[in-house]
């Protein structure tokens, strides 16, 4: 008789839509066919975490899954906007990043995919000359590896002790990630469709 699904799994099948729309957007960018572009995405990778910054670096969530502040990538994303020569992004979301709770798992699913998927990302992006030591740090797999990093974030999620309350809560943290990350995506196709229009 199989076993029941993992926290992890069920929580990539209810998302798996919000997921795929995301993706789908961010190809529709098309980040990797010019530096230009790539900029257009790189900003809204810095403020995607830059927002998760407070969630990597809580004390209670490091007591919970040790070794949590060390995940985050905020540093290497502002090295990789300095990279660029980019002005840091000002751009303040209207949507609250959860700061208390266990929705904030949620959000941390979201942005450890994330990084599990970049390994084509950083592929394409050397193919307009941006590596994991210029311009694409923040999409660099971790020294342990992609896969050994993912799994050990996969272990430490599905050994929390959880109430159904509590799961829920995560449910809807990372369906709040998703989200968050689509409206910048939104927010940014209006912005460079109105300059284009303009120019």
């Amino acid at each position: 008789m199989r076993g029941q699904p993992t926290r992890l799994a069920e929580l990539k099948q209810s998302t798996r839509t919000d997921h795929q729309s995301v993706d789908d957007m961010v190809m529709a960018m098309a980040p990797f066919d010019s530096r230009e572009n790539y900029t257009r995405f790189l900003r809204l990778q810095y403020i995607f975490h830059r927002a998760m910054r407070p969630l990597y670096v809580a004390d209670d969530l490091n007591q919970l899954m040790p070794g949590l502040a060390d995940r985050s990538r905020y540093a290497a994303v502002s090295k990789d906007i300095a990279d660029m020569g980019c002005e840091v992004p000002d751009f303040r979301s209207r949507q609250d990043i959860a700061q208390i709770g266990m929705a904030r798992v949620g959000w941390l699913y979201v942005c450890e995919g994330s990084s599990l998927g970049a390994a084509f990302l950083l592929k394409a992006a050397a193919g307009i000359g941006l590596t994991a030591d210029f311009g694409a740090r923040h999409l660099a797999a971790h020294a342990d590896g992609r896969g050994r990093h993912w799994r050990e974030f996969v272990d430490q999620v599905n050994s929390l002790a959880l109430g159904k309350n509590e799961d829920e809560m995560v449910r809807d943290g990372a369906c709040a990630a998703f989200e968050f990350f689509r409206n910048l995506l939104m927010v940014e196709a209006a912005r460079t469709a109105d300059t284009q229009s303009q120019g």
